[in-house]
């Protein structure tokens, strides 16, 4: 079932991956990674559809930056969807600055992001998990401190009825066909087919041929 109508806007909100190296000085700039290869995606399958696609992620954001910035990023925009992939950062935070998130306030600052948005907004919702492969060895250890970020991004789809897309299934998955560095050469930032796994599942959870 496509679940796309015709004049919708797709907001897409994270981190870096998410970012893909926008050019941040142009409002309509998708990046070079996931919402870039999306957006293709929809334009080729359903060209009779007017969709405007809009990336606002910024590298090395958490949930707390989010939050900071959801007014003039998210709300002012208008999206009629809303697809949120968030914390890989505030898991990575904890192993490389000491600057750890609790999964309380990962998820309480994730909820009242949601929360906003459906008192604000006529928007539906697609959350995206967070997702880290072991590569180099040391990621391994993350799953620790990012596996319950997982559960918690699971339980909020369910809480606020968005779609879900299972990425760290799906990454782990992938990894069993091809090296874990393939997807994700330091098991966060996704290779071009590692955005290109992204933007399938995306369009699949969507409804979406593509």
């Amino acid at each position: 079932m496509n679940r796309l109508q015709n004049n919708d806007i797709v907001l897409f909100q994270g981190d870096s991956i998410t970012d893909a190296g926008r050019d941040r000085a142009n409002p309509n700039d998708l990046g070079k990674g996931y919402p870039l290869m999306t957006a293709g995606l929809v334009g080729q399958a359903y060209p009779e559809l007017d969709v405007k696609f809009l990336n606002r992620g910024i590298s090395g954001n958490r949930v707390v930056d989010l939050r900071k910035r959801w007014q003039e990023d998210c709300l002012d925009l208008k999206p009629t969807w809303v697809s949120v992939y968030i914390g890989i950062n505030d898991c990575w935070r904890r192993y490389d600055s000491e600057d750890p998130t609790s999964v309380e306030d990962f998820k309480a600052g994730y909820r009242e992001l949601l929360k906003r948005t459906k008192e604000h907004l006529d928007a539906k919702l697609i959350l995206m998990e967070p997702f880290v492969l072991p590569v180099p060895e040391d990621r391994k250890a993350w799953r620790e401190d990012l596996d319950p970020k997982i559960h918690a991004v699971r339980e909020l789809a369910a809480e606020f009825g968005a779609l879900l897309v299972p990425l760290d299934g799906l990454f782990n998955a992938a990894a069993s066909r091809r090296e874990p560095a393939y997807w994700a050469p330091d098991g966060v930032h996704p290779s071009p087919a590692g955005h290109a796994l992204i933007a399938k599942a995306w369009m699949e959870t969507m409804g979406l041929k593509g």
